[in-house]
Formats: structure tokens, C-alpha cells, sequence
């Protein structure tokens, strides 16, 4: 029998274009179900079948786990018991009992034929996905075979592909028979039906078709920075030349506007900013909520956001219809724009700065025009007081030196208090994260200041979030993050 099932397998490898290893796993399972149909109990077996002879063998599996929590007695072993039969065996081992193999030739089952068969069909659907994803086409064109519960499956060349009800464009009727393009935005190698999941309103779907429209962008001459979207009504690109003889917005445009109206009509309609990238914030948001003129901006580096101040006659151009053009300007920026008039934002200034006054007035125990001098001289922290040069405050004409070397002090001793209040207050690290691989005292209690104290709480933090909490590196942060979430897989 073993040369039967070596010729089986030469001829099937041959016929269906998958390697052997996959047709020699397949037998395997095949044979350990037909040996499970021995048994009356969900049983663990085993078959390992000989790459070179065909001989195989079939064992019986135990897994080693602890007393309490033996579960289903025909695959798991308490560890007491397995020891009486073993003791070396510790836990998560294996205890194995060899079984007589069933004859080759009674595998004529339906159910073990739909195993190998079904493990050949995933076998070349993956070698077909495989040839696809090398090519590294995240631009997919190809024909709707058929819809399914208003879900779109493509098939272009080999492959079908899934284009979900909500990545089609709002308001698109799409039919059986058309010709679409979408972007390529995962893939699924858990479902049995299309692997490939695509994307017809995803920012990278806008930029694809301009790479594909722009032969100066994949000549690197010009660079799209980013995109956003509110797919089928408008959208904003930034882009940005890597040669100074080429205008990246006019390229982008085309000749009477023939670049960017391909990808619009390709869009639905889909309405196209061009937006000027600067390496300046400021600059950028102002290019990108073009074309309302901007009064001023006051930039908030910790909050990440922007006070963005138009005239009066502005604010509904740069808000834009249900506030459309705010947003595409802050999804394209990256940046939360808060947009207001003048008045709004003497207001936001004054009530501002009544309330650094209040805590002047609170913190330093002195009066209101003291405090007063201090915000209209630019103060805003207690830091700023208790640590900016000397000389500089010392340049107020209002304070003497006896005055400045007083506020100082003052400053330094209620930032000190509130420090104290603050570690008083803070949790200590656990043991368990102090101890953890990769782990050290600074950023374990760096962690635990901002309420992160356990390896659960840590393992429920994304890259980002750790990233931004400590300033470490991305990749350390993801090594802490995966040893933390370890116990969760083991």
C-alpha cells in the first residue's frame, strides 16, 4: 500500500499544481479521521505518514493539564495521573499510545475523500493568491461575476475578490457585467469565499488612481502626501515636487484638467482638491482649507490641535457644507482644526486668560494686577515662572529683583506640592509588570502615573498609545505590548 499512496500522491501533485507536502497533509488527515471513526469519544489522533516510504502510523494523544481542569476526559490527562504513568511528564505535554493504522484501502470514505479534496482546493487557491499578492497590484481591476446581498464579487484574472456594500461609493449602482477598479485593502485568509477585500471609498483608492493618471508620480518627481475623503462628494489630496521645474498641482490637473477628471469620473463625480504640502503645520492647514482666507492660527503642540481664526464672512466657506471642508482639512493634516471667528477667539482669549490669572492669584497667593502683569507679559504656567531665565523676568518693568526672586520661589514650591499630591495619589506599578521582559523601573512607573499599572492594562494599549504615553521607539513598544499580551495566547 505504501507504493499506492506514493503514486496517489505524484499524480495528484501533478494534476492539481500543489506541492506534495500538501497532498501528504492532506492523507494525514484523512487518515486520522478514519481512525477517529473507531472510537465512540471525540478523541486527539495523530498520523504520520513517511514522505519517502508511504508507511504511516496512527498514535492516540493526551494532553497533560492540571487536575481541576480536566474538561474532556478522552483528550486530556490530569497531571497526577499522567505521572503515575510517567514522571517526567510535566504539564502541556503530550502522552501518546500507538494504534494499529487502518488499511489505505478503506479510505474510500466520502468524508476522508472531501478532505483531501477540500485541502488541494485551499492549496491552490492560496498559490493562485500567493502569484497575485508578489505582483503587489493594490489597484484591482476586474468584471462584478455576481452580487450577493449587495456585496460585489470581482473576478479579475484567477482571483475573486469581495467588494463590500459599505467600501462601494454612496449612491453607486453597481451591476453585474461592469467594469470596476477598487483598491485592494485587505486579506482574508480566515474566510472560505474571496480572500481579497476591496475598497472603492478608502483614501489609498484616490491615490492609486492619480499614480495611475500621473506618470510623474511613480517617476518620483511628485509625491502624494496624503488624502482624504468624503467619498462620491469631495476629496483633498496633498502633493508635494521633488523638482523645482515641475508645478505638482497643475501636473496633477492635467492638460484642461484631463488627469483629474479621469479620477473623478472614475469617483462618481467625486469632486478633487489639490492641496500645496508644506513641511510647516500652519502652512499646510492653511493651503488645505483653501479657499477661505485665513485671519490667523494658533497652533497647540500637545493638544495637537489649531485655533484656526477667519473674518466672519469666512467661517461658513472654511467650515463648508455639514462642516465638509473642516474635516477633510484635519483628516488630510492630521491635525484638529477648531474654526472661529475673531470675536470667538478674543473671547476664548480672554476667558483664557482669567483663568491663568485665578491660578496665579491661587497658586502664588498675590493679587490680581500681579497676576495680571504676568499673564499680559506672556506667562502661562507655573513653570514659565518658576524657570524661565531670570534676566528675562528681571526685564519687567513692573518687578523689582526682591519681587522676581519671590514669584520664582513661590512657583518652585507649589509645583513641588502639587508633585508630592500627585505620587501620593499615583498607584505603584504592579510586581507582575515590573518583573515583565523587557521591562524597567523608570518606565513601569512612567506607565503607572498614567493609570497604567498592570500587564492586562498594558496589553490593552495600542503601539500608538504606548508610543505617545512614554516616547519610546515603535518597535519596543510593540515587543512590550506582545510580552504583555502573551499570557492571553498561552
Amino acid at each position: 500500500m505504501s507504493r499506492e499512496i506514493l503514486l496517489v500522491v505524484d499524480v495528484m501533485s501533478r494534476e492539481k499544481n500543489v506541492s506534495k507536502d500538501v497532498i501528504f497533509a492532506a492523507l494525514e488527515l484523512a487518515l486520522a479521521s478514519a481512525t477517529k471513526k473507531r472510537f465512540h469519544e471525540d478523541v486527539d489522533v495523530r498520523v504520520d505518514l513517511d514522505r519517502d516510504t508511504g508507511e504511516y502510523s496512527s498514535v492516540r494523544l493526551w494532553h497533560v493539564v492540571p487536575d481541576d481542569v480536566v474538561e474532556f476526559p478522552a483528550r486530556q490527562i490530569g497531571l497526577t495521573e499522567a505521572k503515575e504513568r510517567d514522571p517526567e511528564l510535566e504539564l502541556d505535554d503530550y502522552i501518546e499510545e500507538l494504534l494499529e493504522p487502518v488499511e489505505f484501502g478503506r479510505i474510500g470514505a466520502q468524508a476522508a475523500k472531501q478532505v483531501i479534496l477540500q485541502k488541494i482546493r485551499e492549496a491552490e487557491r492560496e498559490q493562485i493568491l500567493n502569484d497575485f499578492l508578489e505582483r503587489k497590484e493594490y489597484l484591482v481591476t476586474g468584471t462584478i461575476k455576481r452580487m450577493e446581498r449587495g456585496n460585489a464579487i470581482i473576478e479579475s484574472g484567477r482571483i475573486e475578490a469581495l467588494l463590500p456594500r459599505d467600501q462601494m461609493i454612496p449612491k453607486e449602482n453597481l451591476r453585474i457585467g461592469d467594469r470596476v477598479r477598487a483598491y485592494l485593502s485587505r486579506v482574508d485568509r480566515a474566510g472560505r469565499g474571496p480572500q481579497l477585500i476591496l475598497s472603492r471609498i478608502a483614501p489609498e483608492f484616490l491615490v492609486k488612481l492619480f499614480d495611475l493618471e500621473v506618470p510623474e508620480i511613480e517617476d518620483g518627481l511628485l509625491e502624494i502626501k496624503s488624502a482624504a475623503r468624503d467619498p462620491g462628494v469631495r476629496a483633498k489630496i496633498a502633493v508635494k515636487s521633488n523638482d523645482q521645474r515641475i508645478d505638482p498641482i497643475g501636473t496633477c490637473v492635467g492638460m484642461r484638467g484631463s488627469r483629474v477628471q479621469a479620477v473623478t469620473s472614475e469617483l462618481a463625480g467625486e469632486r478633487v482638491d489639490i492641496i500645496l504640502w508644506s513641511p510647516e503645520p500652519a502652512q499646510f492647514v492653511i493651503n488645505a482649507l483653501a479657499p477661505a482666507e485665513i485671519s490667523s492660527i494658533v497652533v497647540d503642540e500637545e493638544k495637537h490641535s489649531m485655533d484656526v481664526v477667519v473674518e466672519e464672512e469666512q467661517l461658513a466657506q472654511a467650515i463648508g457644507r455639514l462642516g465638509q471642508n473642516v474635516r477633510l482639512a484635519s483628516e488630510l493634516t492630521g491635525w484638529t482644526l477648531n474654526i472661529m471667528t475673531e470675536d470667538e477667539a478674543d473671547q476664548k482669549n480672554q476667558e483664557e486668560s482669567s483663568a491663568i490669572i485665578l491660578q496665579f492669584m491661587q497658586k502664588l497667593d498675590v493679587d490680581e494686577e500681579v497676576a495680571g502683569i504676568l499673564v499680559q507679559e506672556g506667562f502661562g504656567t507655573l513653570e514659565e515662572v518658576a524657570y524661565v531665565p531670570l534676566a528675562e523676568m528681571l526685564e519687567i518693568e513692573s518687578f523689582d529683583e526682591d519681587t522676581v526672586n519671590e514669584l520664582r520661589s513661590r512657583a518652585r514650591n507649589a509645583l513641588l506640592t502639587e508633585a508630592i499630591a500627585s505620587e501620593e495619589k499615583m498607584e505603584a506599578p504592579s510586581a507582575e509588570l515590573l518583573a515583565m521582559e523587557g521591562m524597567d523601573d523608570e518606565t513601569a512607573r512612567s506607565l503607572a502615573s498614567k493609570g497604567v499599572v498592570t500587564m492586562d492594562d498594558l496589553a490593552d494599549l495600542a503601539v500608538d498609545d504606548l508610543v505617545e504615553m512614554t516616547g519610546m521607539d515603535s518597535e519596543r513598544a510593540k515587543e512590550l505590548i506582545m510580552t504583555a499580551r502573551a499570557p492571553w495566547f498561552a
